[in-house]
């Protein structure tokens, strides 16, 4: 998502981050005929609403949960969202709802999914989470969820998700393509939060830790398609794009890197544009690289870009289960059913390390999951973690972990914490 520097207005400064203008959020009544043919009122990339009622997902009642800001928007998300990708795979629509029904009783009040779930993918049961979701909102008042969902970055292998391609890009046709299908499958008149779930662009990924500059690829560059998008609007053009667009309150992105979210934020300003609010990448014990130079990008003094933390548990890593393959939790956790499975967490060092952080966890009377999540909660850059879970037994502990957890953490476990990861940092790199 290159800049190239002769498309830059020389009066605005490269990377200017702080856009303080405030962006209203929209409510589309369910069942309203859509008006799809005004140009000048429709949004691309959620370009400044017109719009001026506000939805708010309301604070649950007697829940000990925090709420945060999610960066410039006017959602307050709990510090826990819900992570839904076992839904139609490891679990039942039953299940699903079970678990859906508890968190929000319990004071969370978001929930996440993406196009593709459940996990792993596959053709036969891409979105099917989507639908075990739309289920259970019907019995639910729309405007007390935050909803939010993902539209898949470049992939040679996933082109069953669109209609005609071979290749999957990040690019007009196929974000619209997404939400057309992702706002039909959970029968919801809009989308809280649209992220992309990884870039189009080539960026390591998902246990990758050095960029390699020889798998650099072309890909579609967002300044182009932000301009093209709005030279078609002012010329009064009737876009699909926009009309699919206008029903998505916020948008973010996932997986990025620090040169990604200053390209979109400095593209939404130049453009006047909306920019993202948020950035959902992996955060945990073991993960750690936020720290490194997303930590400031994100700041709320600098771009202001809310972290979705994923994985705050290491994909069940931290829990300890898998330290004995034998156990009957190890033979029924997704390393074991999915071979090849979040491969960083169990090929790589990350043993030991989890192996000293649950001993150091006994030693302050914490349990391993306590330990990782009261961790992840007390970070001062996190606005929201991300749990999965396959039971609602689970999903009470991890729950339970952020409300009995000493808040803060004790300082002597914050100081035991940093010498572990001052011998083992980031060990999930492959």
């Amino acid at each position: 998502m290159a800049v190239s520097s002769s498309t830059v207005s020389a009066s605005v400064p490269p990377f200017l981050c702080c856009n303080t203008t405030k962006i209203p959020s929209f409510k589309v009544p369910r069942h309203t005929p859509l008006r799809l043919c005004n140009a000048k009122r429709t949004q691309i990339w959620v370009k400044r609403s017109c719009f001026n009622s506000t939805i708010t997902a309301k604070v649950a009642q007697q829940s000990d949960l925090q709420y945060r800001k999610l960066g410039d928007s006017d959602i307050q998300i709990s510090e826990i969202t819900l992570g839904t990708m076992t839904f139609g795979e490891q679990n039942t629509e039953k299940e699903g709802h079970e678990m859906l029904s508890y968190a929000f009783e319990h004071g969370i009040n978001a929930l996440d999914t993406a196009e593709h779930y459940p996990i792993p993918m596959k053709k036969e049961t891409s979105g099917r989470t989507d639908l075990y979701i739309a289920s259970w909102l019907k019995s639910q008042p729309r405007d007390k969820v935050i909803l939010a969902t993902k539209v898949c970055g470049y992939s040679e292998r996933s082109a069953h998700l669109r209609d005609n391609a071979k290749v999957l890009r990040v690019d007009a046709v196929t974000i619209r393509e997404s939400v057309e299908k992702s706002l039909k499958r959970l029968n919801t008149d809009y989308i809280d939060l649209l992220q992309i779930h990884w870039p189009d662009r080539y960026v390591p990924l998902f246990g990758e830790y050095f960029y390699d500059s020889s798998k650099w690829r072309p890909s579609i560059p967002l300044w182009n398609n932000l301009r093209l998008y709005k030279k078609s609007s002012m010329k009064g053009s009737c876009l699909k794009m926009s009309q699919i667009l206008r029903f998505v309150r916020y948008i973010g992105v996932s997986n990025e890197t620090s040169y990604g979210v200053m390209e979109f934020v400095h593209a939404g300003r130049v453009e006047g544009l909306s920019k993202i609010v948020s950035i959902q990448n992996s955060y945990s014990l073991l993960v750690r690289r936020f720290e490194v130079d997303l930590v400031e990008v994100c700041h709320p003094k600098n771009c202001n870009i809310g972290l979705l933390s994923y994985s705050p548990l290491a994909g069940g890593a931290l829990s300890g289960k898998y330290l004995d393959i034998n156990s009957e939790a190890a033979k029924k956790g997704r390393f074991n059913l999915f071979p090849g499975y979040m491969e960083r967490y169990n090929k790589s060092i990350a043993k030991e390390a989890t192996v000293q952080y649950i001993e150091m966890a006994k030693k302050h009377g914490l349990s391993p999951v306590q330990l990782a999540l009261g961790f992840v909660r007390d970070r001062p850059f996190m606005t929201s973690s991300i749990i999965g879970a396959t039971s609602v037994k689970q999903l009470k502990e991890d729950i339970d972990a952020f409300l009995t957890t000493q808040r803060p953490l004790p300082p002597e476990v914050m100081e035991d914490i940093e010498a572990i990861f001052k011998r083992y940092k980031d060990p999930a790199n492959l």
